[in-house]
């Protein structure tokens, strides 16, 4: 479990095949320890365990269904991953709890500054939409935020300047992949209703909210 707060920026220096899946190779820069063989790590929101330890650097085991689920097997050396190790006992719940469970992989549809922060867009894919609140959270590559606005195909973020220069949210390009893991709660809500018989399927949902176009929505006062 973790919060969506990145407390390092890591650097991936390795990403080989390896039997089905990946071996990825991550400095973990100033990211706080100690850690040890099997503790899991949050690489850009993806909750993956650590199967070898070097000083600074760590390996992670990328099996089929993290390849199928991620970007992370088509990370490059050099490429910056958010960091955040998991949550323990006693530790504040500074963002929202994240299960390091990627849901699916959106993009960035408008940039940010990398020091001032701004307006980040993204596209949310169309089976996730329904979580997508107003007000309510969802992570993006392991950043625990809040929509601002939906839009015609994902949200709106408002990015503050500590987010953007801690994260690497200030250094993505139109285009360029994001892990989507929308609020746990509203998949359990969803669910226990639809055993009941009082939800509405992905097929019958409407999306009406999703597809709101963003200037219908309330100012942003936050």
């Amino acid at each position: 479990m973790f919060t969506g707060l990145v407390a390092a920026i890591g650097t991936v220096f390795g990403n080989a095949a390896a039997g089905s899946g990946r071996d990825l190779e991550v400095e973990l820069g100033g990211l706080a320890g100690p850690f040890r063989i099997g503790d899991s790590i949050a690489l850009s929101g993806v909750c993956c365990t650590l199967v070898r330890l070097d000083g600074g650097s760590a390996t992670f085991h990328l099996s089929p269904e993290t390849l199928a689920r991620t970007w992370l097997g088509t990370a490059r050396l050099g490429d910056r991953l958010n960091l955040e190790g998991a949550l323990r006992a006693g530790d504040p719940l500074g963002g929202h709890l994240v299960q390091g469970h990627v849901d699916g992989v959106g993009a960035v549809t408008a940039t940010i500054d990398e020091a001032a922060g701004g307006t980040l867009g993204a596209m949310v894919p169309p089976e996730l939409r329904r979580y997508c609140v107003e007000k309510g959270s969802i992570t993006l590559d392991g950043v625990s935020l809040t929509i601002a606005a939906l839009t015609d195909n994902g949200v709106r973020i408002a990015v503050i300047p500590h987010t953007a220069q801690w994260t690497t949210l200030g250094r993505k390009g139109v285009g360029d992949g994001l892990h989507v893991e929308v609020d746990v709660i509203a998949k359990y809500v969803e669910q226990m209703l639809a055993a009941r018989g009082l939800g509405l399927s992905g097929e019958q949902f409407s999306g009406e909210a999703s597809r709101k176009p963003a200037g219908q929505n309330a100012p942003n006062r936050t």
